[in-house]
């Protein structure tokens, strides 16, 4: 390959161009099948859908599954009233809202290749990059999720990425200004999709070692940052004091995932409960209105967690396989399989395990002062899914930090051999 081919094909601006254009592709192909009154209804039969319309309609954040049951603190605003806005300029559940989010959320994806990019320079050597970037391009998820899933999803991932790049720059210019710009898009981050949270200690305390030199200054800093990330957040908390009377600093729905991985049908010797249908838990939520619901459902996890200790860690631990693996019994679900996408998907999370493992053994190895960063979202990022629910969209914002690994541990052998050969 001549050398300006390599540059093009290095450019983080090339290869955030193929992610789009093969997540646009896969999206147009997609939907062209499908007829398009089924585009304008079925990918808003959500909460977000929901909420969104109730938003554009003027009547306020509520009406969680499109009925009258008043203010919901289910969902981070963030999406939702980018949804809404969607509805306010190409109408409420219409196709063309269904392509605007779509192609919103394929930009979201294509982008995550950027931050990525840039982390990569700092972590890895010359190849990985570019290998981190195309590994991106073709990432299973990044092409599916943007089509299949109209929520935070897309969004996630690249606020993901970005925070990984924020944190690994900042102590390189560890002015006051950039805590604060760096609280204030943590802030953001957590109305957007309160899970990223879950990496927040670790970079916090990685930030602080990294400037230990200049402790004071350090954890002032850092103390500013936090201080304007509460702030960011401070004015969704206290509308949802006003509205439900009690601390939901952004998001209320956890009992209710909770219960979701943690009840009686999960219990071969129950006979409480033989299945769970949306329409009676809606019905339920209606009746009893969000807060009586949840803590209704709250009281039953922890009874059956109490109840059922055993079942509660082997249920988590087939979390945890699903996790990575995109099902708790791959071997089995990859010869079951009907077709060549889901075997390519389940081999690729394979690939993914392998590659994160190969990667953090690098970084340990060479790049040592970036493993708590790299590490926080495959360790730090998946525990609370691990008792709840798990599914590759609830892990997707995750997997810009395992392209990343992926990337360091198929380029660190070249850059080995080639530290070598220049040494000789």
């Amino acid at each position: 390959m001549n050398l300006r081919a390599q540059s093009v094909t290095r450019s983080p601006w090339v290869i955030c161009g193929a992610a789009l254009a093969l997540r646009l592709a896969f999206l147009f192909h997609q939907a062209h099948a499908i007829p398009d009154r089924v585009l304008a209804e079925v990918p808003f039969q959500n909460e977000v859908g929901s909420v969104a319309a109730a938003l554009a309609n003027g009547e306020g954040y509520c009406c969680l599954f499109r009925q009258p049951t008043g203010p919901t603190a289910w969902l981070a605003p963030v999406y939702p009233l980018l949804l809404a806005g969607i509805f306010k300029m190409f109408g409420i559940f219409s196709s063309a809202s269904f392509y605007a989010a779509a192609i919103c959320n394929c930009i979201f994806s294509a982008l995550v290749c950027l931050p990525l990019y840039h982390v990569a320079r700092r972590v890895g050597n010359q190849l990985t990059p570019p290998v981190a970037g195309w590994l991106w391009v073709v990432f299973p998820s990044g092409i599916l999720l943007p089509f299949e899933w109209i929520w935070d999803t897309s969004l996630s991932a690249l606020l993901g990425a970005a925070l990984l790049w924020a944190t690994v720059v900042l102590p390189e210019r560890p002015r006051r200004r950039s805590f604060l710009w760096y609280g204030l898009f943590c802030g953001f981050c957590l109305l957007a999709n309160p899970a990223l949270g879950a990496v927040y200690p670790l970079f916090f305390l990685w930030i602080f070692w990294k400037l230990r030199s200049r402790a004071g200054k350090a954890f002032a800093g850092i103390l500013s940052g936090a201080a304007l990330t509460v702030l960011v957040c401070l004015p969704w908390a206290l509308r949802n004091a006003v509205q439900f009377h009690r601390l939901i600093p952004i998001r209320s729905d956890f009992p209710f995932e909770l219960w979701m991985g943690n009840n009686p049908i999960y219990d071969p010797d129950s006979r409480e409960v033989s299945r769970i249908t949306r329409y009676e838990q809606v019905h339920l939520y209606a009746q009893l209105g969000e807060t009586a619901y949840l803590d209704q459902k709250s009281q039953a996890a922890r009874a059956f967690i109490r109840t059922h200790p055993g079942l509660w860690l082997r249920l988590a631990g087939r979390r945890a396989v699903a996790w990575w693996l995109g099902t708790s019994v791959p071997w089995s679900d990859f010869q079951k399989a009907d077709s060549l996408l889901a075997r390519v998907v389940i081999a690729w999370n394979a690939l993914t395990l392998l590659g994160t493992i190969a990667g953090l053994g690098c970084v340990l190895w060479t790049r040592r002062a970036y493993f708590f960063p790299l590490i926080a979202f495959p360790a730090l990022f998946p525990l609370a899914y691990y008792v709840t629910q798990v599914s590759l969209r609830l892990r997707h914002p995750c997997d810009p930090s395992l392209a990343l690994l992926m990337a360091i541990g198929a380029t660190w052998p070249l850059w080995r051999r080639k530290e070598h050969a220049n040494a000789r």
